[in-house]
């Protein structure tokens, strides 16, 4: 017995031939002759058995899919079984190229198995042949199929038109669901279905704990079936007998609702669940136009055109949300009686699924994640970089090759740091200034876009910081000014003298080392935090107007961080505290993935229980200042000074709160 296959290379191709191939005859694969490098690849991956298969080379967009009339006669009454698979399974692909290779693809292997004499004809259609009929979908229905506007539903409905209309050949038609990777080991060629929302599972991982619920959304039912079960089932009914003329829905009897497939896969990534969903079909209720004339208003195009991009979600996927088909399978069921071949449950094999993507399919896997790629021979200002954060910083872009241009009042520390990386081989500058002095700012401002002609990315890191309450500031109001001067103002004059540059060569990318601080609300930290928040606030506002222009602000909410500046505090020799090197890795996230704020879950989780239930934050708070009294610096005791110890509470307490400040 032999069989003829095209798309043989693609995802449920190479299933089925795989298991063709443990039963007698010999193989045909139609292969494209640009494709010979990928169809050897996946014949090594696979373990085919070259000598048991054969292959043709040809083109399913040529008549015949490209068989010389030579080829055509010498396979001619040779193939029992040939299984069409070539096509386009992509929501995102052109109409054009939908139309060749869905519908004129079919067509010309329909003609190729005719002139071949074949058995039967064996078309992988989709459930999308369906379009987005309302209700129940059963496996001897077509014509009934609705919501065909859109080209992947059209062709896959029109190409299995032209196979339902053949009277040359016998054929059987399938019509696998949603198509995921292996159950048994998590494989998948490609991102898509629900592996276009793993990035925004993976964010959600990030970004909060485990066990706290969010706000997600609820739909219709997606049917997701794995690729093994689709070439067993596929393989199996292929050589029942008696089945010609029928269709196959390869399609899970119990399919999940979208919230529920969501929550699985957050399950399987360790992500935070969506506990509370709405459910999207609750807007069916406004009327399609005013729906279509929202969501064409330019402000709301490009707020969702920005967050799709930044989930990698095409806007093409939104639209199966409010999926309003069910599949009935009762046809399947029965061919499949006896075998053991069945659907598996999400549930099982979903991990599976997250654990291969997250390792061969994670979008963030292909960005150039090295710091050279995105500093080298770039200009890199960082303030305060002669000890601490910013000499950590400054050491990791001169080593990639940057540009790199430190900032400090302390000659000089600041010339030694510079002299040690240049001896390393680093593009090293060095610039003593005031940032506190707004006429400094300026004299540095002019003196770097003379010498270098613009900044590519700014860090502001120098900065001040005052622990101590409120009540023994009562007449030290110079300690907000001083401290506002600094990390406010300073770092506000350094953006606005460089930004012109920015906005003109329409690229430029401005750190901003903040603290925790803001997102806790530390207390005894009041003109610290409030100098903090300053800026961060006038980033957020920039943002707003400067993304389009090119222009990225990223802030980085710094847990504590053992450097001189906090070296007057005793106590925190003795707390968890990261380390320089520590801090200036997540400055160098920030150059590399350019998001929009960087902070731990600790400062999310207090700024989000802080917005919640503010009274209870507010408890928190209040527990931590009489637990963590003024230190003696801030009473500028002296002998207290070299006596403070902590006390275990202290200890405990910071521990179970690390990073922030207290």
């Amino acid at each position: 017995m032999s069989y003829f296959v095209t798309g043989a290379t693609g995802f449920i191709g190479r299933y089925l031939v795989s298991r063709l191939l443990a039963r007698e005859g010999t193989v045909y694969v139609l292969v494209r002759p640009d494709s010979q490098k990928k169809f050897d690849a996946v014949a090594k991956k696979s373990g085919w058995d070259l000598k048991r298969i054969s292959v043709m080379a040809g083109d399913m967009s040529q008549p015949r899919c490209g068989l010389t009339p030579a080829q055509v006669r010498r396979l001619a009454g040779k193939v029992k079984h040939f299984f069409h698979l070539a096509a386009i399974y992509d929501l995102t692909a052109s109409a054009e190229s939908q139309r060749i290779a869905n519908i004129d693809g079919t067509r010309h292997a329909l003609d190729l198995a005719a002139a071949l004499k074949v058995g039967v004809f064996h078309h992988t259609s989709s459930i999308a042949a369906a379009g987005l009929y309302p209700g129940i979908f059963r496996e001897d229905m077509f014509e009934e199929a609705e919501g065909l506007d859109d080209p992947y539903l059209r062709t896959k409905h029109d190409s299995e038109a032209l196979v339902r209309q053949e009277k040359r050949i016998k054929w059987r038609i399938y019509r696998p669901g949603m198509v995921v990777g292996d159950s048994k080991t998590g494989e998948i060629d490609k991102i898509d279905g629900p592996y276009y929302f793993f990035s925004l599972i993976k964010k959600l991982r990030e970004l909060l704990p485990q066990w706290m619920p969010v706000l997600g959304i609820e739909g219709g039912r997606i049917n997701l079936v794995p690729v093994d079960f689709v070439a067993d089932a596929m393989d199996h009914i292929a050589h029942k007998p008696k089945l010609d003329g029928h269709t196959f829905h390869l399609t899970d009897p119990e399919p999940l609702r979208v919230g529920e497939v969501l929550n699985t896969f957050c399950r399987a990534g360790h992500a935070p669940e969506m506990t509370m969903r709405l459910d999207a079909r609750m807007f069916a209720f406004v009327p399609s136009g005013v729906r279509a004339a929202v969501g064409n208003l330019p402000p709301i195009r490009r707020f969702v055109g920005m967050l799709l991009r930044d989930f990698k979600i095409p806007k093409e996927v939104l639209k199966f949300i409010t999926y309003p088909t069910r599949f009935d399978s009762r046809e399947t069921e029965r061919a499949l009686k006896g075998s053991g071949i069945s659907v598996p449950r999400l549930d099982d094999y979903a991990w599976r699924l997250w654990d291969y993507w997250e390792r061969h399919l994670d979008p963030d896997l292909f960005i150039d994640r090295s710091l050279k790629g995105k500093v080298r021979n770039k200009v890199v200002l960082i303030t305060g970089g002669s000890s601490g954060i910013g000499l950590s910083t400054a050491q990791r872009v001169a080593e990639a090759g940057a540009i790199t241009l430190i900032v400090a009042r302390g000659e000089d520390e600041l010339f030694k740091a510079r002299d040690a990386m240049k001896a390393k081989g680093g593009k090293v500058f060095a610039y003593t200034a005031d940032l506190a002095d707004m006429a400094d700012c300026d004299r540095l401002i002019k003196t770097v876009l003379d010498e270098h002609g613009h900044v590519d990315i700014l860090i502001n890191n120098a900065g001040r910081s005052i622990r101590r309450s409120i009540e023994l500031s009562y007449d030290r109001f110079h300690d907000f000014e001083r401290t506002m001067q600094l990390n406010y103002f300073g770092s506000l004059r350094l953006i606005m003298g460089f930004m012109p540059g920015m906005t003109q060569r329409r690229k430029g990318h401005i750190i901003n080392i903040s603290s925790i601080g803001v997102l806790a609300n530390s207390p005894r930290f009041s003109a610290y935090v409030a100098s903090k928040a300053a800026l961060d606030a006038f980033s957020r506002c920039a943002q707003g107007e400067l993304s389009g222009k090119g222009i990225s602000f990223t802030t980085i909410n710094m847990p504590l961080v053992k450097t001189p500046m906090i070296a007057p505090t005793k106590m925190y020799d003795s707390i968890p505290t990261l380390s320089p090197e520590e801090a200036a890795e997540l400055v160098v996230r920030g150059i590399i993935e350019k998001p929009s704020r960087i902070a731990t879950r600790l400062g999310i989780f207090a700024a989000l229980i802080n917005a919640v239930a503010p009274k209870a934050y507010e408890v928190i708070m209040s527990t931590a200042f009489e637990l963590f009294p003024d230190s003696a610096a801030a009473k500028g005791d002296r002998k207290a000074l070299k006596e403070a110890a902590p006390s275990q509470e202290q200890i405990a307490f910071a521990s179970l709160m690390r990073g922030v400040h207290w």
